[in-house]
This record gives C-alpha cells, sequence and structure tokens, in this order.
C-alpha cells in the first residue's frame, strides 16, 4: 500500500446514502464492506509505522536516558496526518476500488 498516494478526504464527510448502497442494495452491506477494510487498512497502516520507528529503537537499562530524534518525530507526525482508515476505506469503495463478494445462502432444503 502506498500512503502517499491516499486520495481520501482528511475529515469527515457527510455521505449520500443511495450512493453507499447503490451496489450491493442494503447500507447494512456496504458499511460491513467499508468496516471490513477499514480494519486491514488499519492493522497495515500501523505495522508500517511500527516498522518505520523500530529503526530509531535504543534499547537501554535507564529509563531516565530519554533521547528525541527529529526524524522520528516527523515519521509520526506523518502518519498523525493521515487521514482515517474509515475515510480510506468509505472513498476506495465509492470510487469501485474494493473487490467483495456476497457467499450464497444456504437454504434448508440443501441443508437436509
Amino acid at each position: 500500500m502506498d500512503i502517499k498516494k491516499i486520495n481520501a478526504p482528511t475529515n469527515t464527510v457527510t455521505r449520500d446514502l443511495d450512493k453507499l448502497d447503490k451496489d450491493t442494495g442494503n447500507i447494512y452491506q456496504t458499511v460491513r464492506i467499508i468496516a471490513k477494510r477499514a480494519n486491514k487498512l488499519s492493522v497495515d497502516i500501523k505495522q508500517e509505522l511500527n516498522r518505520k520507528l523500530e529503526e530509531f529503537a535504543y534499547y537501554t537499562d535507564n529509563l531516565e536516558e530519554v533521547f528525541e530524534n527529529r526524524e522520528q518525530i516527523e515519521i509520526s507526525k506523518f502518519y498523525e496526518r493521515l487521514p482515517k482508515p474509515t475515510l480510506i476505506a468509505a472513498q476506495e469503495f465509492l470510487d469501485g476500488k474494493l473487490h467483495y463478494e456476497f457467499k450464497e445462502e444456504q437454504t434448508e432444503e440443501s441443508e437436509a
């Protein structure tokens, strides 16, 4: 995932419900799809941030020594300014970039 190419609003935007449930036919399914993608994005962003911050890890037994690293602070600020995962996921859904499938519900006849 290329975080620098994210094209989503950084603040809350009012959405038209008719556009959101147009593809699925059910607003609750749409919300579920967006929520699952947002959770995945959140995990990916967190892992990427942790990988970048591990480079600055300084392991010592003395907790009194705290070092400020300007580069580490800039990386943290960059990730704080990113749009929230739910906003990214909603924009991806509206842009048609999410692929989802619904499993067919089993009928009582097929279970018997």
